[in-house]
């Protein structure tokens, strides 16, 4: 074990290198001081409005903004957007710094380093006294010296992501954390304890903790080791460690009160990327509300279909001399069936779960911003006290320059964590368009191969009976 303590420690220290972060682990200490928190871990993600754009049009889409009015037809709206569909229309036209260029290659160098597998399966249904609820089986293998055995098995409810989630918004405010699926419903599902529900959920918080295990900062984090590895009992006692209701009311109202006085000069690059966030915010809303409406009328084409192959059973029993035929039909349209329901599970598990996860994303990364803001903003507010002498001069410069030092710390961050995202986000749509689409041309190769084998069985019968006739 020693051997590999030695090669996951050393693993640790090149992926923190390779990142570019290390600000955030200055952050992490600026936060634990005295310092003003500047907008922590309270802010939800989902929660904030998105920002208005820069004047002037932004260089990050060639694409005009798409109207979303309910009385639009969304199809012919989306057809008019083609350029949506090329994923180079995906990338914002930022400068390219040498820190993220280093981050770019040496994310692509570190596929071979992976050294932490996580499993979420086997949903078991609690029911007690006061509540019923669902918990999750976690099977973690790994070979990295930091943990005390190399494979871990526990079992946690939905309440415990959300508190990971939250505890890594606070230590980390401006990387971009995987999203949790919704806590209740997801998309026309009524009953949170329905099979379907479940297993949805099931590969979300599976997807979830592993998007985690595979960032190169994220992985590290302390409390993802905790919630991975510690029994019901401690992971309890360790949520009770935490800062307490007052600490985290004044960390809310300094948070609030930054994003009230807002920011003043936000730089330029992180214009673009709020101007990026908002039109790719409009444009995968409106793909899922497609994807959604397109599921939904493929759902009820197959179960009228399905009616079809019976009603042609029934029907030849009445037609002596069109049984065959008949049949025949009949066993055309069940085979049809068939590939249209696996057509329709494709389209379920492809590309449905991806194109919501990244609404999900969007909403995430607009938060990231409103918390990049809140730390500027705090720093704008001291600058201003000091530039009218507002308090001990003194004070105000010691804070300046560790709020100057968060500042940077935070930007860099999301700017590093920015271009890992993006070619993620690329992948991730492009694949699952790609695979959505090799579906579709094997399901119209499969339905139009069926029907012409029956037309050409059925046009030899015809010749044949023809012949008996002249003869």
């Amino acid at each position: 074990m020693g051997t590999l303590g030695g090669a996951g420690q050393a693993a640790a220290a090149r992926r923190a290198r390779t990142l570019g972060m290390e600000g955030e682990h200055r952050a992490s200490q600026a936060r634990s001081s005295d310092l003003p928190s500047g907008g922590g871990g309270a802010e939800s993600p989902g929660g904030g409005a998105p920002f208005a754009g820069s004047s002037g049009s932004s260089t990050l889409l060639q694409a005009d903004v798409l109207d979303l009015e309910e009385d639009e037809d969304d199809l012919e709206v989306f057809s008019k957007d083609a350029s949506l569909m090329d994923m180079n229309s995906f990338s914002p036209m930022m400068p390219t710094s040498p820190l993220s260029m280093i981050n770019q290659i040496k994310f692509e160098d570190e596929t071979d380093l992976k050294d932490l597998f996580i499993t979420v399966d086997a949903p078991e249904s609690h029911v007690t006294t006061i509540e019923t609820f669902i918990t999750y089986r976690i099977i973690t293998k790994t070979s990295r010296g930091e943990f005390d055995s190399s494979e871990f098995e526990v079992r946690r409810r939905y309440q415990d992501f959300l508190w990971l989630k939250g505890k890594l918004e606070e230590v980390h405010p401006t990387l971009i954390i995987p999203p949790l699926p919704e806590k209740f419903i997801v998309k026309g599902m009524v009953d949170r304890f329905n099979d379907d529900f479940i297993e949805t959920r099931r590969k979300a918080l599976h997807k979830f903790l592993n998007r985690i295990a595979d960032h190169p900062t994220l992985t590290f984090n302390e409390d993802f080791k905790i919630f991975l590895t510690a029994q019901a009992w401690e992971l309890s006692s360790h949520k009770k460690q935490g800062p307490g209701l007052l600490s985290r009311m004044g960390q809310t109202v300094r948070a609030v009160a930054s994003s009230m006085r807002g920011v003043k000069n936000r730089p330029e690059e992180f214009m673009e990327m709020n101007n990026f966030i908002e039109i790719f915010s409009q444009k995968i809303n409106l793909i899922d509300k497609i994807s959604q409406r397109i599921y939904k009328e493929e759902r009820d084409y197959f179960d009228e279909m399905k009616e079809y192959g019976p009603i042609h059973i029934l029907w030849s029993a009445s037609e002596e001399d069109l049984v065959d035929t008949l049949r025949g039909v009949a066993s055309c349209i069940d085979k049809c069936c068939k590939a249209t329901e696996k057509r329709m599970s494709g389209l379920s598990e492809v590309l449905l779960p991806v194109v919501h996860e990244y609404v999900l994303y969007s909403e995430m990364l607009m938060g990231v911003m409103k918390r990049r803001d809140q730390i500027q903003a705090e720093l704008d507010s001291k600058v201003e006290a000091l530039t009218y002498k507002k308090g001990d001069t003194d004070l105000l410069t010691e804070e300046i320059g560790k709020l100057e030092d968060k500042v940077e710390c935070a930007n860099n961050a999301l700017k590093a964590d920015w271009e890992r995202w993006k070619l993620n986000m690329q992948n991730d749509i492009k694949s699952a368009f790609t695979d959505m689409a090799e579906e579709n041309i094997h399901y119209y190769e499969q339905c139009l191969a069926t029907w012409e084998s029956f037309l050409t069985s059925q046009t030899d019968l015809h010749l044949e009976e023809d012949s008996e006739d002249k003869l």
